[in-house]
């Protein structure tokens, strides 16, 4: 028995492993997250409708058709028959109308350009992608911070996204929408939590050496409680102007850092380059490890 129950763990493992990168994505904790998970099933249940009936009829013919079944006809001579070509294509261009139909009209209803529907005001956050850290400003509230994204649970925040060097992706599986970040101009992205959490941001977009440690969280709290953020971030000692920037655009893997004043004309600076330029290749050599208090 022992035996059998340690055999059954092992296949449910197996036939859950192709999904373990899928977690974040079906798990959602926002209005955009769980619109993009229902186009995943919309567009599963679509396919599924006709793989399972393959699968069904391909078990069957096999099973009729076997050698010991005397009942089963064979025509040698039969070589065409309209009807059944008629459905072998009419049945694919279906599906493919239908998930085309899914895709479309689910992918327009996300159009990251958009706001999203709230009674509460949005959060303005500007997001940096550099080598190879996540700098975010948040220009009402005159603070930024480094590896580290604290939003209000309920309320949409509006991202304006470039980067200081190469291109890179913006991805909270958790909250939805990936999106690129590229230099000298911007992109933009709404997104929200529903609910008070800790939810795992990362880069999505291959970068360079460092490009692995490029993680960031993201701590969703409730109003009160980020409030006190903000208050505790203007109490840090540290000051984001040009000359700590110039420290942050050479390639390094860096902690969590919360600056308590942040150069208001930094971020459109680094659009139109004329800011610190990032360092660029480091000639194949391991990024140097900054350790920046948070």
């Amino acid at each position: 028995m022992s035996f059998k129950r340690t055999a059954s763990v092992a296949a449910l493992l197996c036939c859950a492993l192709p999904l373990a990168g899928c977690g974040g994505v079906l798990d959602p904790h926002g209005p955009v997250g769980a619109s993009e998970r229902l186009i995943l099933f919309d567009a599963l249940a679509v396919m599924l409708a006709i793989v399972i009936p393959v699968i069904v009829a391909t078990l069957g013919f096999a099973w009729w058709f076997r050698a010991s079944n005397d009942r089963a006809f064979y025509w040698p001579e039969w070589a065409f028959s309209g009807t059944l070509e008629l459905i072998v294509w009419a049945i694919p261009a279906l599906v493919i109308t239908f998930l085309g139909g899914i895709a479309w009209f689910g992918s327009q209803a996300l159009d990251p350009y958009a706001a999203l529907e709230s009674k509460a005001k949005p959060l303005e956050v500007e997001v940096v992608s550099l080598d190879w850290k996540w700098l975010f400003i948040y220009p009402g509230e005159g603070v930024a911070s480094l590896n580290q994204l604290v939003i209000p649970v309920g309320a949409p925040v509006h991202f304006r996204l470039t980067s200081n060097g190469v291109m890179n992706s913006f991805f909270v599986p958790q909250l939805g929408s990936q999106i690129y970040t590229m230099a000298g101009m911007t992109s933009q992205l709404s997104l929200q939590a529903d609910q008070p959490g800790s939810y795992a941001g990362l880069s999505a977009q291959f970068s360079g050496d460092g490009f692995s440690d490029m993680h960031f969280e993201v701590r969703a709290l409730p109003a009160d409680a980020y409030a006190k953020w903000v208050a505790d971030a203007k109490a840090s000692p540290s000051d984001l102007d040009t000359s700590a920037y110039a420290g942050l655009a050479r390639q390094s893997v860096d902690r969590p850092t919360v600056y308590r004043s942040v150069d208001p004309k930094l971020f459109d600076a680094i659009i139109d380059q004329t800011a610190p330029a990032a360092q660029g290749p480091a000639g194949g050599k391991n990024p140097s490890s900054s350790r920046g208090g948070a």
